[in-house]
């Protein structure tokens, strides 16, 4: 064989293999954006937003990645998260990120849609729910090991973790469109 022969092997590109790895380039992108976010951004009355949900929802939407692999988005937010948390337990985020991740994939695999003017509301939506499941599963880690009342858990943690949704829908939705233009999505 020719040194001409194996210069053309070396650079054959399987169709179908171009992109496959591009879902964690786009992931990685937004999560490095999201933790900057997150440690700049102040708390408002106890609150901020939770950047790195809503750009792994933005990357869920984009690159409608599987369950295993929202699973793997979540572990890795979990341990961006631990040294930029704000919170009393930061280590919760472990399991809290990644239930939040695949809720996010369940969610965009159901292919709904939701138009509002034709603009497809389904990013807010994945991120308000996605946002919902993490941060409930954080309050309620958080309740049982530093065994807080009840009345902290539902009357002082639930309603930040629903208005911190709120405002992660906003971003997520304001967000979605331009990163879409950006970094290329399937069609919604």
């Amino acid at each position: 064989m020719n040194t001409k022969q194996q210069q053309q092997e070396l650079v054959t590109i399987k169709t179908g293999q171009e992109g496959r790895f591009r879902w964690v380039a786009v992931t990685a992108l937004l999560l490095a954006i999201g933790a900057i976010l997150k440690i700049v951004t102040p708390a408002v009355g106890g609150i901020t937003p939770n950047w790195l949900i809503a750009m792994y929802c933005i990357a869920i939407n984009l690159t409608r990645v599987n369950v295993k692999q929202a699973a793997g988005i979540g572990l890795v937010t979990g341990a961006i998260s631990i040294p930029i948390s704000k919170a009393a337990l930061p280590y919760a985020n472990f399991a809290s990120e990644p239930v939040g991740a695949v809720v996010c994939a369940l969610l965009v695999h159901t292919s709904f849609s939701l138009k509002l003017g034709g603009v497809n509301l389904r990013p807010a939506i994945t991120a308000g729910i996605s946002t919902v499941a993490s941060g409930f599963t954080f309050i309620s880690i958080l309740k049982v090991v530093l065994a807080l009342p009840m009345a902290v858990y539902l009357y002082g943690m639930m309603p930040v973790v629903l208005m911190a949704a709120g405002i992660n829908m906003v971003i997520t939705q304001l967000l979605y469109f331009p990163a879409k233009r950006l970094f290329g999505g399937k069609e919604d």
